[in-house]
């Protein structure tokens, strides 16, 4: 028989998960704090960038197997997918998750499972746990657990189903119970774990990412000190059987590569150097990157960037360098900084520079700063233009 599940925070994890889980013949209650997002997901919109999922969303509200609720309705399974921001000093802002307990707990009942899905500092779910015991003491038989998601935006909902799943429980029942659900609706292996360990898998992941394309935007500084072409050297080095070096960039960017090595960071001050060191590798890539092309806006040239995104073909802008890169810029040189963001139909209000599109850019003289490589931005011609690239994408289009 297929579980009831109440998903707390219908966001960009998880509104594709409700989508999904409806889509396979559960009840799903979705919640979320913002009327706006609640009356758009109940008239069959959505509110985030997401291949498929308003298709699902629309078929599983025909099917009434999905409603949307301020409050938390009781449920077989909660799942908990809010936010986890940085706060003062890189510290993980946990407000979101601890709410997330007190809003389900008067819905609790014996049996249920409690699924953590939000990227999480270390000993995470051990706090959602005591809080849940805490507000709830009359319900003895619990089950919590964190199982993190490992999806990329525009895929999401492949990789819901693709990817290996980890299931950390805080009791090996729990863990087992995790894993019965996961295998509901992934394809790839279930791990189990405990929900500490499961917790550092999800930190180290996006750590280890941060830190090797830190190393390639270290290179990409070093090279241009030298008057190399960083893409080459790189190119050469990867031949060798063992090396694998990642392309440089303007930046890392998203919720989890630029944000959980400062989790991970977070909870053990005194044994940490690389990551502190790789999270300052990127300002100084995105910094290198704002004074190459002020240096042009000092000279009277006017600088088009393209691309706002934080990876190419999404309209995703979260803690993206483009976004930052382009905001300083314009805000340094007003009048001789625009932008070409395919994937939006205005501007971030921020953003004080216009919003081109790919058409107005042709015929818009001026130099191209590359910060987001989506495919829309191969037929742009780039003969006798000035160029900085940041994605290595310095080759002509075969249609220029």
């Amino acid at each position: 028989m297929n579980p009831t599940v109440t998903v707390i925070g219908l966001g960009y994890v998880g509104l594709p998960t409700a989508a999904l889980l409806a889509s396979r013949g559960m009840r799903v209650q979705g919640v979320d704090s913002d009327a706006t997002v609640r009356a758009t997901l109940a008239a069959g919109r959505i509110h985030i960038a997401e291949a498929d999922v308003e298709a699902l969303l629309e078929r599983a509200l025909r099917a009434g197997l999905f409603t949307v609720h301020e409050v938390a309705p009781p449920a077989d399974v909660f799942i908990i997918a809010v936010p986890t921001p940085l706060g003062a000093d890189h510290a993980p802002v946990l407000t979101h998750v601890l709410d997330a307990a007190r809003a389900l707990a008067p819905a609790l009942c014996e049996g249920n499972l409690i699924l953590l899905e939000s990227t999480s500092p270390i000993g995470t779910t051990a706090r959602l746990g005591a809080l849940l015991a805490e507000l709830r003491p009359d319900v003895t038989d619990l089950h919590v657990a964190y199982g993190p998601e490992r999806v990329l935006p525009g895929r999401i909902l492949t990789e819901l189903v693709e990817n290996d799943r980890i299931a950390g429980g805080l009791t090996p029942e729990a863990t087992q119970r995790a894993q019965h659900f996961y295998r509901q609706f992934v394809r790839g292996a279930v791990l189990p774990t405990d929900a500490a360990t499961a917790e550092m898998v999800k930190l180290s992941e996006n750590a280890f990412r941060d830190v090797n394309i830190a190393f390639a935007n270290e290179l990409s500084l070093i090279a241009r000190t030298h008057g190399l072409d960083v893409w080459r050297v790189i190119e050469l080095a990867n031949r060798h059987p063992r090396v694998n070096i990642l392309r440089p960039g303007p930046g890392v960017g998203g919720h989890c590569i630029a944000v959980d090595p400062w989790f991970l960071a977070h909870g053990a001050p005194g044994a940490v150097r690389l990551i502190p060191a790789a999270r300052a590798v990127d300002a100084a890539k995105r910094a290198a990157v704002i004074e190459e092309a002020s240096a042009l806006c000092a000279a009277g040239e006017h600088v088009i960037c393209l691309g706002l995104a934080f990876k190419a073909d999404v309209a995703d802008l979260r803690e993206s360098p483009a976004l930052a890169i382009a905001t300083e810029l314009a805000r340094r040189h007003p009048g001789l900084v625009s932008v070409v963001e395919p994937h939006l139909d205005a501007a971030p209000p921020d953003l004080t520079a216009p919003l081109l599109t790919i058409e107005e850019a042709l015929a818009t003289p001026g130099a191209l700063l590359v910060l987001t490589d989506h495919s829309a931005f191969a037929r742009i011609p780039r003969a006798g233009r000035r160029v900085i690239d940041t994605r290595g994408r310095n080759e002509e289009s075969p249609d220029a």
